[in-house]
């Protein structure tokens, strides 16, 4: 079975128990995270690396996985070399103030080689991924496209535009594929309660785990939904 969850943002516990819930097993089944996998929640780097030991289990990068990547590299290079990029005390203390405390203080409680997995985890991850699940077409990714137009080569947009804008619950991307995003929670469209929303041939699934919610996760063989 393929599954699909987004937002994860470090709650490792919360996510065992959805792997527990949904009998996942490593020989048949497979799962795709759609990005923000660190920050916020209390086991950021915990989620991560047991994230990178599960051989299917999928991550798609979300803002929050990018950007910590990148802060994470230039403070790498920081200690190493003594060069501090422009601007980076500033980016650094804005992302530790809005969510990354836990990402930082855990990493820097890391070893050399822990840190250097953890950093090749973040950086390795795709922007998007396209699967056909039960003869169904699906586009994976963790926001949105911005300024999308039908004809758009996804391989040729920067990392950018696919965490500067969330769809409107209204849009349709793609007639020939189903697009599921995460990032924006499913209170804000038209759902009044946490729980997947389906759109007009766009799924949201981030059911505001960081934000008092609960984890959803879909299904794609046959739609069904789970909830922790």
């Amino acid at each position: 079975m393929t599954y699909v969850v987004s937002d994860l943002n470090g709650h490792l516990d919360v996510f065992r128990d959805l792997l527990e819930k949904i009998s996942f097993s490593e020989k048949r089944d497979v799962m795709y995270v759609l990005g923000d996998i660190v920050d916020y929640g209390p086991q950021p780097m915990e989620l991560v690396q047991y994230l990178s030991t599960r051989i299917n289990v999928y991550p798609i990068a979300g803002d929050r996985d990018y950007t910590a990547a990148r802060l994470l590299t230039a403070y790498e290079k920081m200690l190493k070399t003594g060069e501090r990029p422009a601007d980076f005390a500033e980016e650094m203390a804005d992302w530790i103030r809005d969510g990354g405390r836990t990402t930082m203080e855990e990493y820097r409680q890391l070893d050399d080689d822990d840190r250097e997995g953890v950093l090749d985890y973040l950086t390795d991850m795709p922007l998007y991924e396209e699967v056909t699940v039960g003869g169904r077409d699906y586009l994976l990714l963790h926001r949105g496209i911005y300024d999308f137009t039908p004809n758009l080569d996804l391989d040729e947009l920067a990392p950018e535009d696919f965490f500067s804008e969330s769809p409107d619950p209204a849009d349709t991307y793609f007639t020939d594929r189903i697009t599921v995003v995460g990032h924006m929670p499913t209170a804000e469209t038209q759902n009044t309660e946490p729980r997947i929303y389906r759109g007009n041939g766009i799924i949201f699934i981030n059911c505001g785990l960081a934000q008092g919610g609960r984890l959803g996760c879909l299904r794609l063989e046959d739609g069904a939904e789970f909830y922790v």
